[in-house]
């Protein structure tokens, strides 16, 4: 197993009460501030790109061995780039719009001289051997990379980033929990102010579930919005339909007004010349967008997955403070919310189990994905019995998931392709009839679960990865934290589905919780808009998931 100079000893849990080294009162007033208001003070010589960058390096050294976020740090490279930094500085030169921001990158994504293995202990020798052109982009911007960050193995997991590789990352908020994946190990780092701004990606939730896992705010641009060429895409060629549900790269940081910024260095036009896929849509700016002029739809239970009691308090909330603001804000529910996610699975197993065979080469998969396999690795008759049994054991969450498993035959996954292009239509047609312009709603059924319990909770991401299944800009805002007195009403019931999740909402009381925020296709500039409103009205508040306690330098 290849180690990083911050892998903790083991991969047992860190006990929660563990508190992390203080930071200096200098650092603090450094590395809490916005990626903007630390490139505007760079830019008028108020802060040099070396302070900057050595604070939060001084922040990951104090709190990644907690953590296990950055696990490929490039803290030596970083170094050697603010002295051309600030000389450029010096010079009058011009600057880009991140000039002097260190940030910190997905290990998923093609970075000069780093590997990019997924998670596979196999591919610990890969060296990129050039940036991809969306990091190529934050680097021509300014932009400072501090380190790669973790992620769970073959990038396939919504509640931890654990692998093999490079071990396993832990949520700022609570050591004995996930961060959320697949982009955890980037919002463990994000919300601990290691790191401002962090590029990652989302195939199934892995921007939004962390975001929300981790109290900071994402982006998951409209499917197509931002090329997929940094990543290594052969190292995902068990997910047979990413042709259809494509995984999509995007912005993570601490502040609204950051995922903007970020997005128009990303989403900058020139994409298409490299990329033939990526369609040539402009950048809307979203400080364009009237408030008062919106139409929004809001739900707080998917009619799929109940939603946890915080969550909907949230989702309360946000629509409150929309209204207040001039918004139409109007109760509505997605059509067939259980036949999308059935759609979601048929697609993520339509190759069946021979790619994943071909992807692991031996290797073992983490428990999350072990059960998913071994359902997916049983012959047709087998696993019509298991589904049989499920249903009459009380099991159906189980039983609808296994059902969903593609066989690998072309014939299925033509069919399904049909099925998914069907549901777009229904859904925006619903959406079309309510005369929509953005949808709240939870962005996941519960806060921050317990490491490796994401295989037991079956569909409980539905909220977002229905619409990855839509391919619609969804965003998280940080938005609240669990009460004690709401940490879960969830009846008990025979499903293991069900009680998985009353069980990872024990205990949750003070962890962060999140709104999700989704808007017609390549309308990022409106789910912006309204994020960066929601924002506003929850930051002031007192339970406003502003700094992580275990993580607060105090």
């Amino acid at each position: 197993m290849a180690t990083s100079p911050f892998r903790p000893a083991d991969d047992g849990v860190v006990q929660p009460d563990g508190v992390s080294p203080a930071t200096s009162p200098q650092d603090d007033s450094i590395i809490w501030q916005s990626a903007g208001a630390l490139a505007g003070r760079i830019r008028v010589g108020e802060l040099t790109a070396r302070a900057v960058v050595d604070a939060h390096i001084r922040r990951i050294e104090a709190v990644n061995p907690q953590l296990n976020a950055v696990i490929v740090p490039l803290f030596a490279q970083a170094r050697q780039a603010v002295e051309q930094a600030d000389a450029a500085q010096r010079r009058g030169e011009p600057l880009g719009p991140l000039h002097g921001v260190p940030i910190t990158i997905k290990e998923q994504f093609l970075v000069q001289g780093t590997p990019t293995t997924m998670g596979y202990v196999r591919e610990a020798g890969h060296r990129a051997a050039a940036d991809g052109p969306l990091v190529a982009r934050l680097r021509a911007a300014g932009a400072i990379i501090l380190g790669k960050t973790n992620v769970p193995q073959s990038l396939m997991s919504a509640d931890s980033s654990a692998n093999p590789l490079y071990g396993r990352t832990n949520n700022p908020w609570d050591l004995g929990r996930g961060p959320g994946g697949s982009s955890g190990g980037e919002a463990a780092i994000i919300a601990a102010g290691g790191s401002p701004l962090g590029l990652g990606g989302d195939y199934g939730g892995s921007l939004r579930v962390p975001a929300h896992s981790c109290g900071i705010h994402t982006l998951r641009p409209t499917t197509g919005r931002l090329t997929n060429y940094d990543t290594r895409v052969e190292l995902l060629n068990f997910v047979a339909g990413v042709e259809v549900i494509m995984p999509q790269a995007g912005p993570l940081a601490r502040s609204v007004a950051d995922l903007t910024l970020a997005m128009g260095v990303l989403a900058a036009p020139g994409q298409e010349r490299l990329d033939p896929s990526i369609a040539p849509v402009p950048w809307r700016d979203p400080s364009a967008v009237d408030l008062r002029q919106l139409r929004v739809a809001v739900y707080s239970d998917d009619g799929n997955f109940p939603a946890a009691p915080a969550l909907r308090r949230a989702v309360r909330e946000a629509a409150d403070a929309l209204s207040a603001l001039g918004s139409q804000v109007v109760a509505w529910q997605p059509p067939d919310v259980a036949h999308a996610m059935q759609l979601f699975f048929g697609v993520a197993t339509a190759g069946g189990i021979a790619p994943w065979r071909r992807s692991l080469q031996g290797e073992k998969p983490v428990p999350d994905i072990a059960q998913m396999l071994q359902a997916m690795a049983m012959p047709p008759l087998g696993r019509r019995a298991l589904i049989a049994m499920l249903r009459a054991t009380g099991q159906a969450r189980t039983a609808r998931i296994v059902a969903s498993i593609g066989d690998g035959s072309a014939r299925s996954y033509y069919a399904l392709t049909q099925a998914i292009n069907a549901y777009r239509m229904r859904f925006l047609a619903a959406l079309e009839a309510g005369g929509f312009d953005a949808i709240i709603c939870p962005p996941l059924a519960t806060p921050a679960v317990p490491h490796a319990q994401s295989g037991k909770l079956g569909d409980y991401a539905s909220y977002v990865q229905l619409y990855n299944v839509l391919g619609m800009p969804a965003g998280v805002v940080a938005a609240t934290r669990v009460r004690h007195d709401e940490e879960s009403d969830r009846p008990s019931s025979k499903d293991a589905v069900e009680q998985a999740a009353r069980a990872a909402e024990q205990g949750s009381a003070g962890l962060p919780v999140g709104v999700q925020v989704v808007a017609r296709h390549w309308r990022e500039d409106v789910a912006l808009a309204v994020m960066a409103a929601l924002e506003r009205a929850f930051s002031t508040r007192p339970d406003y998931p502003a700094r992580p306690p275990r993580c607060a330098g105090a």
